[in-house]
């Protein structure tokens, strides 16, 4: 305790001595006898240091009274006399700490720069804003999906067929188109379905790929559905639950809604621009909210979207009923004959050509169907275009399911790589078309748009469209991933590719979208869409196809079987005569096979439903409660501002006719008789 007190009367004195001197020069003292006496004091306060505690050390340092130099010198000064010590034992644990924490804070800065596009992803945010920076990171998530996917299927799949039970027969050379059609060589490689054996790979204990094929498919599709209804459960209580009510309305834009990522100077200027249409259309709302339409311009108002729907609708049916009976050509087929035709292995190809071209030129009549209504919102123009191009798209890739499940199996030998084939085709021509789209879309249009016809200006990032394309790709991702186990790979190096093309022209050819909030806050709209329809219906798909289609009688590892989950029946049967796997025969058959089970597990999704649900509701009246006494508290600092206002006015009233002051000192006066009246 007492080389505390030193210590603090060692810092209390080197206070008084700056570093120039100044207070010994007064004493009459050279310059030397300053330094040395300076330097006297620090090696006694580095002394006193030394013997002190890690912790009692750090504060002592952290409050001496010098600048932050000094005190790092004076650190040093001490770390260097520690080390020529001997270590105590009692030191030994501090040093211990303290490396494991260095070691600890390295480890974290490492992980950081392994994170994938940490660096690009910043640069995107500080250049374009956060609502052009989701896309990106949607593209990453979805990314993840697809890496995850690739890793169990070749683990748990690919390698087992191919290191113990190779399943390649009659292969035909490399040709070139393949890599486009996805058939000829890589029709009998592991690719596809066709690819893999049912076969029971002997080894301790036995690998059955059958059981490994159809789990495998399974754990991925279910992990895949967790993951997107937990991330839709967040960006529902982040952007419905936190951001809504009163407080979020034009004040909330105003004062608190500006990206600070932002620090390029033309997209702090979009920022602007941005932040005053959202105030527009905030007023626009409220105003249309107060004024009331007439009875005949609802009328004619209701009249114009039933026709942009009727011609919405009527377009999706009619794309959908020519790719039906495009893909039923018998032209299609003919490769299944003759796998040495390049001919009719090229015509495989008008199918997906067919298909990306109605995304590609649909859209466009969408958007100037919408022209025609002329919404007064921005956001429901926004979310009707949403809508119209979902309803497309998945109509496409519902009549194309359709296609491929009732129509392929009774044509085909080997259905199911024809159907993982047909994926891959549209993945590839899709992808085809995305490079069209940034060459043809966004560098003409910007060199049209800059040095042709400069009113048209520079063409802006449409967030809506790019992301839809994603859940588009997704989804058939998510479609063959039954047919084609390695069909991420596809997907991943699809994905890779678009992200930095899109980084490229974002940065030389786009600006940010004028309507970037109204992006920004559909984003759980996006990951809505992604699990419905997109992944709930490619999840239909693939269940029906695993209970209710008989698989190839030809290839693939559910040879022989009625359908594909009459692998789990004939598993659960084999390990019926080993009594250390009766608890397995008994779940199967009183658990998984009875409807009690299901209907319990419903049950208890509703309550939790229901629960979750209240709590939500529960947030919802707390923030709204929360906003009332804020509110409350502003009116009461007002009522005391206006209180303390009054009173202040009242006292300058009162200063402004006091008498002048008088000097009230008591003093004597010597002639206070003559002061007394006369008659006294």
């Amino acid at each position: 305790m007492r080389q505390f007190y030193d210590q603090n009367s060692r810092m209390r004195r080197m206070s008084v001595f700056p570093q120039h001197g100044t207070a010994l020069g007064t004493l009459g003292l050279t310059a030397n006898e300053i330094r040395q006496e300076i330097e006297n004091n620090t090696s006694e306060l580095v002394t006193d240091l030394v013997n002190l505690s890690a912790g009692a050390r750090f504060q002592a340092i952290r409050s001496l009274p010098m600048s932050f130099n000094e005190r790092k010198t004076i650190r040093n000064r001490v770390n260097l006399v520690k080390v020529s010590k001997t270590i105590l034992p009692g030191d030994c644990r501090q040093q211990v700490s303290r490396s494991f924490r260095r070691f600890r804070a390295s480890l974290a800065s490492a992980r950081q720069h392994l994170v994938v596009w940490q660096d690009t992803l910043k640069e995107i945010g500080g250049r374009f804003g956060t609502s052009v920076l989701s896309y990106f990171l949607f593209l990453k998530w979805l990314l993840k999906f697809n890496l995850f996917s690739l890793l169990i299927n070749f683990c748990f799949i690919t390698i087992p067929q191919i290191v113990h039970a190779p399943n390649i027969s009659n292969v035909t050379r490399f040709r070139g188109l393949e890599l486009l059609t996805g058939v000829g060589y890589f029709n009998q490689t592991v690719l596809f379905y066709g690819g893999y054996n049912g076969e029971v790979i002997v080894s301790t204990p036995a690998y059955n790929m059958q059981l490994a094929y159809f789990f495998t498919i399974a754990a991925y599709m279910v992990l895949c559905g967790v993951s997107l209804i937990y991330s839709m459960s967040r960006s529902f209580q982040k952007n419905f639950v936190l951001e809504t009510g009163p407080a979020f309305g034009g004040a909330w834009r105003l004062l608190c809604s500006w990206d600070f990522s932002v620090v390029n100077e033309k997209a702090i200027q979009y920022n602007k621009n941005n932040l005053g249409i959202q105030l527009k259309e905030s007023l626009s709302e409220r105003l249309q909210e107060k004024n009331k339409i007439s009875l005949s311009d609802r009328i004619k108002r209701l009249s114009l979207h039933l026709l942009a729907w009727l011609l919405s609708l009527g377009l999706a049916l009619g794309s959908s009923a020519g790719i039906y009976f495009l893909g039923t050509d018998k032209l299609t087929f003919s490769f299944d004959h003759n796998p040495n035709d390049l001919k009719a292995e090229a015509s495989t190809l008008l199918l997906p050509v067919v298909v990306s071209l109605i995304n590609l030129i649909v859209p466009l009549l969408y958007s100037l169907i919408s022209k025609m209504e002329s919404y007064s919102n921005p956001r429901a123009q926004i979310y009707i275009g949403i809508m119209r191009n979902i309803i497309l798209k998945m109509s496409l890739l519902g009549i194309l399911c359709f296609y491929w499940l009732d129509f392929v199996p009774s044509k085909i030998s080997c259905w199911e790589s024809f159907v993982g084939q047909s994926v891959y085709r549209l993945l590839i021509i899709d992808f085809i078309f995305c490079l069209l789209g940034i060459f043809f879309g966004e560098f003409l249009r910007n060199v049209i748009g800059t040095m042709c016809i400069q009113s048209l200006g520079v063409p802006e990032f449409d967030i809506a469209r790019n992301v839809l394309d994603l859940i588009y790709a997704q989804t058939l991702a998510w479609i063959g991933i039954y047919f084609s186990p390695l069909l991420p790979v596809m997907q991943v190096l699809k994905l890779f590719i678009i992200f930095y093309l899109k980084k490229i022209s974002l940065s030389m050819n786009c600006q940010p979208p004028k309507h970037t909030g109204r992006a920004a806050q559909i984003q759980t709209v996006f990951i809505a869409l992604l699990f419905f329809p997109s992944y709930l219906g490619a999840l239909s798909m693939v269940a029906f196809t695993v209970w209710r289609l008989q698989p190839s009688d030809q290839c693939g590892p559910f040879q022989g079987l009625d359908t594909p989950f009459y692998a789990i029946f004939n598993w659960i049967d084999s390990i019926q005569d080993h009594p250390e796997s009766n608890w397995v025969w008994w779940i199967f058959e009183n658990v998984l096979r009875s409807e009690l089970f299901y209907y319990l597990i419903s049950l208890i999704i509703l309550v939790i439903t229901f629960f979750l649900w209240q709590i939500t509701q529960g947030r919802k009246q707390l923030i709204k409660t929360l906003r009332e006494q804020i509110v409350n508290e502003g009116k009461d600092k007002a009522f005391l501002l206006n209180k303390l206002q009054n009173i202040q006015k009242q006292r300058r009233e009162m200063a402004s006719y006091r008498p002048q002051d008088f000097d009230q000192t008591p003093h004597f006066n010597p002639n206070w008789i003559n002061t007394l009246p006369l008659d006294m």
